[in-house]
């Protein structure tokens, strides 16, 4: 059974706590002194966090103080997005007997304004969360109880909401963590679409041609807007709603192509190489959609080895650690396998993270044995090894991993546990260097509160956390030679793309160098 140490020692005795709170009886509006209504929280003391949802309660002073049980018992009950059950114990006092009773009650005036009111719930439940959770148990060498108390008197006066989440802000940005914060209800909507693998938009993967940077379109979503009006893999995008998309990224224009479900957008296309008649430009009007964006990106490309045989290279790009990036990557894998191929590269460039559960499990697919993924370090300075049980990789054929400053989190995860235990080749650039875990928990409001919980070490140990990990092999131009170029001109457009990437061709030359010296990584 997990246990959990008192809140505080010193309110331990819920007795205690009135003398360390500030004035709250009265406050001075003008000349007028008046008595401000009160509503307390109750936070029972339990050997258990799962008895934790059905036990917390809110205590009413008088008729008009708040009344807030059920949404506690929601917001506590709710799932959590990554480990659920733990964060369930972020109101739990730990007691030597779960018989007894006793409580901690912590009083504060009630704000005038409903919208107000509802975010000082938001508050304490940020605080709460804080208090049991976060990574550094000193709070950055500071009264976190202090805090609480300052941030409530701050955020009486106040008049709306948003003022008032910028008050919490402010109270999480003192933790010195740039990654424990806390976003609006909208905000964590859109991060949910991103972590289901759903936008709105039109299903182009674009991608700027090295040599000439046009944007070129590496594939349709199967069933999207731009699938059904005929868009191919090859058609170079000229412009979008008029504007012209010279010297446009590929991202950029990808932000002009997204929009809510049901508005349109109109591009301009032109497809062939034949660019001395208008016969090859087109314009389409595209109504957006929901679509249901992959993570994994896939190419299977010929590749001529050192004893001059073609064979197959299998390409995957990992875009985001979402909830199906595991699940769409081993059907990926599955699929290359009986087509043939021997090699791969899986591109974790710009990859940004996402849910490490995904980043484990997208690790098991290449690993076996009880090899360890990752190493944890909790508040205490505990480490705990991640490791697996009885793994049995789908592929042993030889693998390296794109990497560059854009990959952090899950991305370096999956990079240290790969090379680490001996599975693949590192080449790119040294990663973003985020070592860190966060926990995500949906609030009464709908907001969502990211604390980091724990900070992590590669397998072998390597402190990752603003340090990045330097790859085996750096990535440079000087690879692309003058007769890789003359094949790429016989290559459609999108297969150029790739085999002009100077880090794909390094990694193909450190694939031939793993087989001429006959190891599979």
């Amino acid at each position: 059974m997990e246990s959990f140490s008192p809140i505080s020692s010193k309110f331990s005795n819920p007795n205690s706590f009135s003398s360390l709170l500030p004035p709250f009886s009265t406050f001075n509006h003008g000349r007028k002194r008046r008595k401000c209504k009160a509503w307390t929280l109750s936070l029972p003391c339990f050997s258990s966090y799962k008895s934790v949802a059905s036990h917390c309660k809110a205590q009413s002073n008088d008729r008009d103080l708040v009344k807030f049980e059920n949404d506690w018992k929601r917001s506590v009950g709710r799932g959590l997005v990554g480990v659920a059950a733990a964060a369930a114990a972020m109101f739990a006092v730990y007691c030597d007997s779960p018989a007894v009773a006793e409580s901690l009650t912590v009083a504060f005036p009630v704000s005038r304004a409903r919208e107000v009111n509802t975010v000082q719930r938001t508050l304490v439940e940020a605080w709460g969360l804080i208090r049991e959770t976060f990574i550094d148990p000193t709070f950055n060498h500071q009264d976190w109880d202090q805090k609480l108390q300052q941030t409530m008197v701050e955020m009486f006066p106040l008049r709306t909401a948003d003022a008032a989440y910028n008050k919490i802000s402010g109270m999480l940005s003192t933790l010195g963590d740039p990654f424990t914060r806390i976003i609006s209800p909208k905000e964590f909507q859109n991060f949910r679409i991103g972590s289901d693998g759903n936008l709105q938009g039109v299903g182009i993967f674009i991608n700027a041609e090295p040599r000439t940077g046009h944007l070129i379109v590496l594939s349709c979503i199967e069933g999207s807007p731009a699938a059904r009006a005929g868009i191919h893999e090859g058609d170079e995008l000229i412009e979008i709603n008029g504007e012209r998309l010279d010297g446009s990224d590929s991202e950029a224009a990808a932000q002009k192509l997204r929009g809510r479900v049901g508005t349109t957008v109109t591009v301009k296309l032109h497809s062939g190489t034949d660019w001395g008649s208008d016969s090859g430009f087109r314009e389409v009007q595209l109504s957006r959609d929901f679509i249901k964006l992959s993570p994994v990106f896939s190419a299977i490309i010929p590749h001529k080895t050192l004893d001059g045989h073609i064979s197959k290279l299998g390409y995957v790009k990992l875009s985001a650690f979402s909830q199906t990036a595991a699940a769409e990557m081993e059907n990926c894998i599955y699929e290359m396998e009986a087509q043939g191929v021997c090699s791969y590269i899986l591109d974790l460039r710009n990859n940004p993270g996402g849910l490490v559960k995904a980043g484990l499990d997208v690790a098991q697919i290449w690993l076996d044995g009880d090899e360890t993924l990752v190493n944890t370090i909790d508040r205490d300075g505990n480490m705990l090894p991640i490791n697996m049980f009885n793994g049995h990789a789908i592929t042993h054929d030889p693998l390296v991993v794109l990497v560059n400053e854009g990959s952090a989190s899950a991305s370096e995860i999956l990079a240290g546990a790969l090379h680490d235990n001996g599975r693949a080749i590192l080449v790119g650039h040294k990663t973003f260097g985020k070592g860190k875990i966060q926990r995500v928990t949906e609030l009464h409001d709908g907001s969502a509160l990211f604390v980091t919980v724990a900070k992590y070490l590669s397998p072998a140990l390597h402190d990752i956390d603003q340090v990045g990990i330097t790859p085996d092999v750096m990535c440079t131009t000087e690879m692309l030679s003058s007769q890789k170029e003359s094949s790429l001109k016989e290559k459609s457009p999108a297969a150029s793309s790739l085999e002009a990437d100077s880090c794909i061709m390094v990694a193909e030359h450190e694939l031939d160098v793993q087989e001429s010296k006959g190891t599979a990584s």
